[in-house]
């Protein structure tokens, strides 16, 4: 007896008649920097409007559930602190908090639950609650064109410049607080690179191994279970 695919659940057209309404209000309403077209906003997801200003978000933009991006400033003027790039996909529960420029380039993966900060609570003065010290001067962190950023990862930079490479993989639940070059996956707490691409000699650096294209097939697996989640 063949069996028939279920259909999908009706209640599914509110959720996505909720995010359109969302996503077009946003888009429409809010003072953004600047904002390119098809940006998806989930209705959980989280924008301060009076922070919109320092917010830069290319076209085919994706917001999942829950997702908080989060100028660390009051002050609306001045460049944008979080620029997303065309047709980057922020995942589930993450967070971008930015007090002097995060940058995604275009299609970068955001997994769930992932955090990118580029500032840290100041704790120095210990006749003080944390809490009242406020946060320091920070640094700046880039994500180049083509990264995978995987479930949990924690990506910080208190200070000086921060820059994940083009086309990396940041292991799930790696926390990253120094620069990665192109295409390396990444793994660990703290962050180390665990295999890496030489596109000159067009082998893959495993372990202190080399690998040439006869092992590109058995590679690819590898590379994909490194990182866990995604957008």
């Amino acid at each position: 007896m063949k069996h028939r695919r279920p259909c999908a659940d009706p209640l599914e057209i509110l959720p996505a008649a909720l995010r359109k309404i969302y996503s077009f209000w946003l888009s429409q309403f809010y003072p953004f920097a600047s904002i390119g077209r098809n940006v998806s906003f989930h209705f959980t997801s989280r924008v301060h409007r009076p922070r919109a200003p320092r917010i830069s978000l290319g076209n085919s933009v994706s917001l999942k559930e829950y997702v908080w991006l989060n100028p660390a400033t009051d002050d609306p003027t001045g460049k944008p602190t979080i620029i997303v790039g065309d047709n980057c996909h922020i995942g589930f529960g993450s967070i971008i908090s930015a007090k002097n420029q995060i940058l995604l380039e275009r299609n970068v993966l955001v997994g769930q639950m992932v955090i990118v900060v580029d500032h840290n609570h100041t704790y120095e003065d210990v006749t003080a609650p944390i809490l009242d010290q406020g946060i320091n001067g920070g640094g700046t962190i880039r994500i180049c064109e083509g990264t995978w950023i995987g479930h949990g990862a924690a990506i910080i930079c208190p200070r000086g410049e921060l820059t994940i490479g083009r086309n990396c993989v940041v292991a799930a639940n790696s926390l990253v607080m120094r620069s990665i070059p192109d295409y390396s996956v990444v793994s660990g707490n703290p962050a180390t690179i665990v295999r890496q691409y030489d596109p000159e000699r067009q082998a893959w650096r495993i372990g202190g191994r080399e690998s040439g294209p006869e092992r590109k097939a058995e590679i690819a697996p590898q590379l994909s279970s490194v990182a866990q989640g995604n957008g």
